[in-house]
C-alpha cells in the first residue's frame, strides 16, 4: 500500500468524471454500478442475458459499506463531486499517516535518517551508497521531521509534472538549481511550501557533487523513478492503481458488450 493515493488533487476529478455517466455533476448508485458491472463482466466469458438492461440486477445492488457511505443505507443519496473530493482527501491524508507510522516506528516524528530511508524506498539501487553516505556525513543526529512536513513534501511528489514544467519556466532548461529556486517552484507548482528541514534534507542526500544544487538527473529522475518502481512492485495496487484499472477495464467492457449486444452500456 505503499503507493496508494499518489494522484494529484485533479486526478479526483476524473474518477468522478468516469462515475458521472450522464454528465450531470453528481453520482447516483445506478451509475457507480453500472461501471462496476461493465468491470465485473470483462472477467466472466460470457456477458448475462440481461445485460441489455439498462440499471442493474436488484441482487447486485446490495450496498457495500463504501456504497452505504457514497449514497445511503437506501441508496437514493446523490454522490456530489465536493463529498467525493473531500472523501479521496482524507483517504489521502489517513494512507500518507500509516505510511509515516511505518517509517517513523510509530513515533510522532521521523527521523531524517528514516525520511531519507523513506524516499530511496523504491529508487534505483544503482546510487543508493553514494546517497547513504552523504545521509552520514551531512546530516546531525538527532534532528526530526514532523507529520505536517511529511504531507507537504508527499503533496509535492504527487505534483512532480508541475514541478518540472514550474523549474523549466523559472530557470534555464536543465539547469542545477539551488534551494531558494527549488522552494519557490515547489509553491508555485503547489500552493504549499516545504519546511527549510526538509528541504536540507533532500538537497544534502541528493547532491552528489557536492555543488549545494540539485541537477533534473539528481533527483526529479530519481523520484520519478521512486513512483515508477513504487507502482510496479505493488502491482499498481490502491486507488491510483484501481483508477487506472477502471478507465482500461472500461473501455475494453464497452466494446465487448457494444460487439455482442449492439448497444453501448452507457
Amino acid at each position: 500500500m505503499n503507493c496508494i493515493i499518489s494522484e494529484p488533487h485533479r486526478g479526483f476529478h476524473i474518477a468522478f468524471k468516469m462515475l458521472d455517466v450522464d454528465g450531470n455533476e453528481h453520482v447516483d448508485k445506478n451509475e457507480f454500478l453500472k461501471l462496476k458491472n461493465i468491470i465485473g463482466n470483462r472477467k466472466e466469458t460470457k456477458l448475462p442475458k440481461n445485460d441489455t438492461e439498462d440499471s442493474p440486477n436488484e441482487d447486485e445492488a446490495t450496498l457495500t459499506s463504501l456504497q452505504a457511505y457514497f449514497f445511503s443505507k437506501g441508496g437514493k443519496q446523490k454522490l456530489q463531486y465536493t463529498e467525493f473530493c473531500s472523501f479521496m482527501e482524507n483517504l489521502q491524508i489517513e494512507m500518507q499517516e500509516m505510511e509515516f507510522l511505518q517509517f517513523s516506528k510509530g513515533m510522532d516524528t521521523m527521523r531524517r535518517e528514516d525520511f531519507a530511508e523513506w524516499l530511496l524506498h523504491y529508487t534505483n539501487e544503482e546510487n543508493n551508497e553514494a546517497y547513504w553516505e552523504n545521509m552520514r556525513k551531512r546530516i546531525p543526529p538527532g534532528q526530526s521531521i514532523s507529520f505536517e512536513e511529511f504531507k507537504s513534501f508527499c503533496l509535492f511528489t504527487n505534483n512532480l509534472e508541475d514541478f518540472a514544467f514550474t523549474l523549466k519556466m523559472i530557470s534555464e532548461a536543465n539547469r542545477p538549481i539551488g534551494i531558494a529556486e527549488f522552494k519557490r517552484a515547489v509553491m508555485i507548482a503547489t500552493g504549499n511550501e516545504l519546511s527549510d528541514n526538509v528541504l536540507d534534507t533532500v538537497f544534502k542526500l541528493f547532491d552528489l557533487d557536492g555543488d549545494n544544487c540539485l541537477s533534473h538527473k539528481e533527483f526529479l529522475e530519481v523520484m520519478d523513478d521512486r513512483v515508477r518502481r513504487g507502482l510496479k512492485v505493488q502491482n499498481q495496487q490502491g486507488i491510483q492503481g484501481y483508477w487506472k484499472c477502471v478507465k482500461k477495464e472500461t473501455l475494453k467492457g464497452a466494446q465487448e458488450a457494444l460487439k455482442k449486444t449492439g448497444r453501448s452500456p452507457f
